[in-house]
């Protein structure tokens, strides 16, 4: 009786312990489990879709070449080129040609349908203080000014003189009396009629008092 009470005793406890040892067990792979899960790396976050567009690249001081292959991975549209001096044409090569001016600035946002402008100037010449300039201006000499009339120092035009009516050809007089009923007084020297017995003061207008 006792030894059956015994035996019974023995396999409930081997039982419990069988059944603690199984439970630990799986504790312990469920720790594991979640350890490993802990070190596992996560999915990489995706780019922000807030993202603004790239800035406009510094291209003053660079070469066309240069400068094109900044911007074309960037936008859409063609680089416009053109001389910096309206007087210089842009040379079918231009790739070593320097950038003078940029549109849009260095650093403003660009986005892909952006129209971007380059200015450039030959190997070895200056850039102009402005993107148009000429590089060699037109030299137009200045009219010489024409001096104000003075108030009050204005010269009257001359008052013309009158000229009496010429006489008759071969033509003389015996005294001015004869000469003023002929209507031909005062006479000048060279005139038709003048003589010097009709000139007595001797001023070259015979008659004249």
């Amino acid at each position: 009786m006792f030894q059956r009470s015994g035996h019974r005793g023995r396999s409930v406890l081997v039982t419990a312990a069988m059944a603690g040892a199984l439970v630990l067990a799986v504790a312990g792979c469920e720790g594991a489990d979640a350890s490993k899960s802990a070190d596992k790396p996560g999915p990489a976050p995706s780019p922000s879709a807030s993202a603004g567009p790239p800035a406009m690249p510094a291209l003053v001081g660079t070469k066309s070449a240069e400068a094109e292959s900044l911007v074309k991975p960037l936008v859409t549209k063609p680089v416009e080129v053109r001389s910096a001096y309206v007087d210089v044409p842009l040379a079918a090569d231009h790739a070593q040609w320097a950038v003078c001016f940029q549109t849009p600035a260095a650093g403003s946002p660009l986005p892909p349908a952006t129209a971007v402008e380059i200015s450039l100037v030959a190997p070895g010449t200056p850039c102009p203080e402005q993107a148009g300039a000429a590089l060699r201006p037109a030299k137009t000499p200045a009219p010489a000014p024409t001096p104000a009339p003075t108030p009050g120092k204005t010269k009257p035009a001359p008052a013309s003189s009158p000229t009496p009516a010429p006489g008759p050809k071969d033509v003389s007089y015996k005294n001015c009396a004869e000469a003023k009923a002929a209507g031909a007084a005062p006479i000048r020297r060279g005139q038709p009629g003048y003589g010097k017995h009709l000139d007595r003061d001797n001023d070259g207008i015979a008659c004249d008092k």
